[in-house]
């Protein structure tokens, strides 16, 4: 500060930069004081909420005889490894390939080809299609 004839006059601070940034102030850490979540939920994407149902239509029907392919409908936001799993721990089947497709109406429908070990036609009985 420069003083003149009784008042204070404040010298000006020479800035260098066209940005302005603000000054850091304190940033205190987290001290919370209850939880903010209640209950912890279960997991919601188990086996039974992947898979809704099998498919019995005419269609699916020929998929299981020709092409060793199971056809579900699964729950629209389950992708391919969930679905693998649910159908192992369900009907304890390998699964070798899935193939999904989000139907028109907004069902996904998942098309399980099973491995050459297990026969289509007896996994079919044993879950009630045939």
């Amino acid at each position: 500060m420069v003083k003149k004839e009784g008042t204070a006059v404040h010298a000006r601070k020479v800035r260098t930069s066209v940005h302005f940034f603000r000054p850091k102030t304190l940033a205190l850490t987290r001290n919370p004081k209850y939880r903010r979540h209640a209950i912890n939920h279960a997991n919601k994407m188990d086996s039974f909420q992947v898979i809704r149902h099998p498919l019995t239509t005419e269609s699916a029907m020929q998929q299981v005889e020709n092409h060793n392919t199971l056809v579900f409908i699964v729950d629209r936001r389950a992708n391919k490894c969930q679905i693998r799993r649910a159908i192992q721990s369900l009907y304890s089947v390998k699964a070798d390939r899935i193939n999904t497709l989000i139907r028109p109406d907004g069902q996904k429908k998942a098309y399980v080809r099973l491995t050459g070990d297990y026969d289509t036609m007896q996994v079919a009985g044993k879950i009630g299609l045939i």
